[in-house]
């Protein structure tokens, strides 16, 4: 296939509402899966507590390679920890939709080790990625053409990979300003309560303490195991399945049957789901965004069918080492579609509306 010079563009709608449909037809006893998750609020709140406590453990601790070393083994994977709560938390998986003030509040104290403000933001923009996957206008998680010129050899891939953090934060403020910047009252009040916890970290622990906070933040998002999730859950990495395609009069297939052939979304299925809340079941979570991360792998075992065969990872480490070294591989290996604003003009405005008042 050789290196990519565009996106991989498809004009249908995001398949997991359609797959959704059909799985629920065949086991309607999924619906039975849909349920908050009691465990979530107290990993969550006992996470927050390690890192509080370490965070005094390492007062006097000012070497940067201890720091860093720490940072990186422990602090950046309670952290991606954190913010996978996060994610399972805006997903209303702690308390259900009926308490929307304590979802946002849990959300909020679960973004302090953190260290910079994100709670408040993420779930407008999250729902929106899910409703409206791989559009070329509203969905902010595919790289920018901007990315996609720039960072596309193995150097500058693999600065990307450490960068990805900033292009993560910064995309949505050039594909969406309208919508970003225009804070919510929950958005705004997650800013101050943030910040006011970074100045009393830095007053009463040292400023050193609060770099570390989110410089743990930024490994674990960048050339960290941890951060390979963000890489296996959309990328099309070449694997056995596609190398498969590739191999076989791929050059007979037309190009919109080829597009068919790939997925866009890709599910993970190795031991560091522990630690983030089975985000590796990434598949199953587009298919069933109201079932929590804890029951995904009931998803699987029940509709063996829809899952098994589709390619996969066990490997996160190997993720971004094929993203990295694999010429085939870049910002560009993503599934987009035309954004069709005539068709979605109303629909997509309603949505939006539906998700800003959830934040007043």
């Amino acid at each position: 296939m050789g290196a990519k010079s565009d996106f991989e563009w498809v004009y249908t709608d995001e398949p997991h509402a359609t797959r959704r449909t059909l799985i629920l037809a065949k086991y309607p006893q999924i619906k039975q899966l849909m349920i908050p998750d009691p465990n979530l609020k107290w990993s969550t709140i006992a996470t927050v507590a390690i890192q509080l406590v370490s965070f005094y453990m390492l007062r006097d601790v000012t070497s940067f390679w201890q720091l860093f070393l720490i940072g990186f083994c422990f602090g950046g994977v309670l952290n991606i920890s954190l913010q996978l709560a996060i994610h399972e938390i805006v997903h209303n998986h702690a308390f259900g939709p009926s308490r929307p003030l304590a979802t946002k509040i849990l959300a909020i104290i679960a973004n302090l080790p953190i260290g910079v403000p994100a709670a408040g933001s993420f779930k407008k923009l999250h729902l929106i990625h899910h409703r409206y996957q791989g559009d070329d206008v509203l969905d902010a998680d595919i790289p920018s053409k901007f990315e996609a010129v720039l960072f596309n050899t193995t150097f500058t891939k693999f600065l990307w990979v450490v960068l990805h953090p900033f292009f993560y934060v910064l995309r949505p403020l050039f594909s969406q300003p309208k919508f970003v910047l225009n804070p919510s009252p929950v958005e705004l009040a997650n800013i101050a309560i943030q910040f006011t916890f970074d100045y009393l970290v830095g007053q009463w622990l040292g400023w050193h303490i609060v770099a570390y906070m989110i410089g743990s933040t930024l490994l674990c998002m960048g050339v960290h195991p941890m951060g390979g999730h963000h890489l296996s859950e959309h990328f099309i990495i070449p694997n056995e399945c596609i190398d498969m395609f590739e191999n076989n009069n791929i050059n007979q297939l037309q190009r919109d049957d080829y597009s068919k052939l790939i997925p866009e979304t890709y599910s993970y299925y190795g031991p560091l789901n522990a630690l983030v809340y089975n985000v590796g079941y990434h598949v199953e979570h587009h298919d069933f965004p109201s079932i929590p991360g804890s029951l995904l792998p009931r998803v699987r075992e029940i509709a063996p069918e829809f899952y098994n065969s589709l390619p996969s990872y066990r490997s996160w480490v190997y993720v971004i080492w094929k993203y990295i070294t694999d010429d085939r591989v870049g910002p560009y290996s993503r599934v987009k579609r035309p954004h069709r604003f005539a068709k979605h003009d109303q629909k997509t405005v309603d949505f939006i509306n539906e998700i800003k008042s959830e934040f007043k």
